[in-house]
């Protein structure tokens, strides 16, 4: 995988210094996700806001496994809450302390997990072993409010 597809999807991730505001842009983070045949260009589920692409071959982010991409945005309103934003799930090796502090310095936050929701966002078979997610949306950048 391109370092460059990295970079972007770090860049839609990263927090603008003193802005609330991320210094890429996820759609286009994911459409290099796509034109790589790495997720398909329709999301495998979307629930509420978001849309999640489960990745359809290996791939590395931040040195761990890159399992799932999901962006939230609102397209019509159907209800309350909507986070403009993306989060990245990965099977972690060892610890994800990388992760806690990209999280800390761009206003994200992760959640690690046994692959519990993995289901719902269409990967009902994945791996046992450990999981974080690295949520980068507005409500993370204002402090969960």
């Amino acid at each position: 995988m391109g370092e460059d597809l990295q970079d972007a999807m770090i860049a839609a991730l990263r927090q603008k210094p003193g802005t609330s505001e991320r210094i890429g842009n996820s759609a286009d983070a994911i459409i290099g996700y796509v034109n790589a045949g790495y997720v398909n260009k329709l999301p495998d589920s979307r629930a509420d806001y978001s849309d999640y692409r489960i990745l359809k071959k290996p791939a590395k982010f931040m040195g761990h496994t890159l399992v799932a991409i999901e962006e939230e945005y609102m397209q019509e309103y159907i209800g309350c809450c909507v986070s403009p934003g993306m989060s990245v799930t990965l099977r972690i090796n060892p610890t994800g302390d990388d992760l806690d502090k990209f999280a800390s310095m761009n206003g994200c936050s992760v959640s690690k997990h046994n692959g519990e929701g993995l289901a719902e966002m269409g990967l009902p078979n994945a791996p046992k072993g450990t999981y974080a997610t690295l949520d980068c949306k507005e409500r993370d950048i204002n402090g969960g409010a």
